[in-house]
């Protein structure tokens, strides 16, 4: 697929780890990570970097890529969310004249994704769907580990009967490791993120998965790295 638009958010109000989007992983700032995966799949007039903060914009112009627009400050806030943030990035390019046929978006804070994993994602993608979007296989299975308190104050499995004794009997399960999402443009204005219902799972890897969020995320990523893990 060639007209598809790759929107890279980064917003500059890190708490967890300060100027985290552009802090050096092994020597490289983070957003770059991300750049160079999209630079891979289509061109720069196609790579979108969505960001309210001017340290990041320069950063990533000093990469060679220009930023189209500074995002508002209403939606660059801790409230904010990625629907609105995506829309106002779709609408500037339409309101140019410039439509697209799918939307990727890729959050800086997974910097292990490869190429291969988004080009293979993309061929996932079809319009009669909302969404391919990345996952993991998760730990934590509600058929298995997972429980919640009744109004006794018990603990009871959260979902099925209880009888799974074994992890590999029970039936698996994903969670979204937040490193690529297909969007299908018209869902997103139609519906909102929130609404998809016709979600295509990519399967990605527990390494590959890292999403860092905190300093302990970071230190895990460096080890990664230094000990040649990916």
């Amino acid at each position: 697929m060639e007209n598809l638009l790759i929107i890279i958010p980064a917003r500059g109000g890190s708490k967890g780890i300060p100027k985290k989007n552009i802090k050096p992983l092994n020597g490289k700032p983070l957003i770059y990570y991300s750049i160079d995966v999209a630079r891979e799949i289509t061109t720069d007039e196609n790579i979108c970097v969505t960001t309210d903060d001017e340290e990041i914009i320069q950063c990533v112009k000093e990469y060679g890529l220009e930023v189209p627009f500074k995002r508002p400050e209403e939606l660059a806030t801790d409230y904010a969310g990625s629907n609105e943030v995506i829309l106002h990035a779709l609408d500037f390019y339409e309101k140019k004249g410039k439509n697209y046929d799918c939307i990727i978006l890729l959050q800086p804070t997974s910097p292990f994704r490869k190429s291969q994993f988004l080009k293979e994602a993309i061929e996932l993608y079809h319009p009669e769907i909302d969404m391919v979007v990345s996952v993991k296989e998760t730990s934590s299975n509600p058929y298995y580990n997972c429980f919640e308190e009744t109004s006794n104050g018990y603990l009871s499995i959260s979902k099925g009967d209880g009888t799974i004794e074994r992890r590999q009997d029970a039936p698996k399960v994903y969670e979204f490791n937040g490193s690529i999402y297909v969007i299908n443009p018209s869902s997103l204005k139609n519906k909102g993120l929130s609404h998809f219902s016709k979600i295509k799972k990519y399967v990605m890897d527990e390494l590959h998965s890292i999403d860092i969020d905190t300093m302990f995320d970071w230190e895990i990523a460096e080890l990664m790295i230094k000990e040649q893990y990916i």
